[in-house]
């Protein structure tokens, strides 16, 4: 079992910048996968950013450049840069770490865009 344990998230006003952790209980230097998402009650779960082993991130088109994934190998941590805020960016977020076929998710954390 590996404990996944997310933080950083909050209000923040429109144009503002977070940034959330994602930090495993294990070492994320062999692992399979990586990924971000974030849901709004309601509506379906949406992808925001999946990273394969040692590759770049990927990102939705429309998160392009405001969004942005690095890795702390060191402190086992993934973060999720998130920069010029919108209210639509409003969502809970969760992240997940991948080694092989086992999949660990966060417990989410709510950002909320709001003046």
């Amino acid at each position: 079992q590996v404990d996944i344990v997310e933080s950083g998230g909050g209000l923040v006003q429109p144009g503002g910048s977070l940034r959330l952790a994602c930090k495993a209980s294990r070492s994320i230097f062999d692992v399979s996968a990586t990924g971000w998402y974030r849901q709004v009650p309601g509506k379906q779960r949406v992808l925001v950013a999946v990273t394969t082993g040692i590759g770049a991130p990927n990102y939705p088109d429309s998160l392009q450049g405001r969004f942005i994934v690095s890795r702390d190998n060191a402190q086992d941590t993934e973060y999720l840069q998130m920069s010029s805020l919108k209210p639509e960016d409003t969502a809970v977020y969760s992240c997940y770490f991948r080694w092989g076929s086992e999949v660990y998710w966060g417990q989410g954390t709510q950002v909320t865009v709001s003046s």
